[in-house]
């Protein structure tokens, strides 16, 4: 058992939002409740009521009953702290690995389970730098400038199904991997100077990698085939592909040539119009002497 000051900590974090399953995930439900049932049949065998196992957890009877009930998403701590309560030897503690993948929302497991099959990946986002390409500070910073406000949980939940995402390149098979940035989000100090710094020196880390090409749009350019939005392109090895854009199917996921053909058209034309990777780096290397 640990000291009362864990347990008061504890008791503040019950009460945090985002850690609530989409209620139209049919599989994150079904891995909850399963993990509330075990809980709850382990408690029960230790003979142990709600009042007493919440106040040796450290949580509220409240979120001891919502997590066995599998309507909320018990934190790592929480199933440690069950594991040594309940003499679990591990495997309640083991129930995170499932746990895990949970939290994330359903969207971003879909769209990480796509990119784990891909074999080429094509992002043009003409708002941000792309997720793929941020740093946890940056990520963060977006994440906190969200209005309406997202809850500090909330940001904390998006912002490990981000970080998550960049498996990508880490790959046994190497992914091959474009990236096509506007300019401006390169010079604007979101989050600050330092985080902006980080930032960048990151995109060059990344541009070594030879599976992967970044490139920037300039803000000079008189002609810019971007002007309808992002674009997402993934390419599969048995040929087929999937693809999402704003002005495309009103920017729902889309597979059928006649879409892939014009996404595929318009990256290649925004490709051809911005900077090559090889200029693209001497451009950030330049804006890093600015700072």
């Amino acid at each position: 058992m640990s000291g009362d000051g864990e347990a008061g900590r504890l008791t503040t974090e019950a009460d945090e939002q985002g850690w609530e399953v989409d209620p139209d995930d049919e599989w994150g439900l079904a891995v909850l409740v399963s993990v509330g049932r075990q809980l709850k049949l382990r408690r029960e065998a230790k003979k142990m009521r709600v009042p007493e196992f919440a106040k040796a957890i450290g949580y509220s009877e409240d979120m001891v009953y919502k997590i066995e009930a599998g309507s909320r998403i018990p934190k790592q701590v929480y199933l440690d702290r069950a594991d040594r309560i309940l003499d679990a030897g591990g495997l309640v503690s083991a129930m995170w690995e499932d746990v895990e993948k949970v939290r994330y929302p359903k969207k971003v497991r879909d769209l990480g389970d796509l990119e784990s099959k891909a074999t080429d990946l094509l992002l043009y986002d003409p708002l941000n730098i792309h997720g793929l390409l941020q740093t946890p500070e940056y990520a963060r910073a977006l994440l906190m400038m969200r209005r309406p406000a997202y809850t500090d949980a909330e940001v904390e939940r998006f912002l490990a199904a981000r970080m998550a995402r960049k498996s990508v390149f880490e790959r046994a098979q190497p992914l091959e991997l474009s990236f096509i940035l506007e300019e401006w989000t390169l010079r604007r100090a979101l989050g600050g100077r330092e985080v902006r710094a980080r930032q960048l020196e990151h995109l060059l880390e990344l541009g070594k990698l030879r599976n992967v090409e970044i490139q920037m749009m300039p803000m000079n350019l008189e002609e810019h085939a971007g002007t309808a939005g992002g674009i997402e392109l993934l390419k599969f090895k048995d040929g087929s592909a999937k693809g999402r854009s704003p002005e495309v199917a009103n920017g729902r996921p889309v597979d059928d040539p006649k879409h892939i053909r014009i996404l595929e058209t318009r990256y290649g034309i925004i490709r051809s119009q911005a900077l090559t990777p090889r200029e693209t780096t001497a451009h950030i290397e330049q804006l890093l002497g600015e700072r």
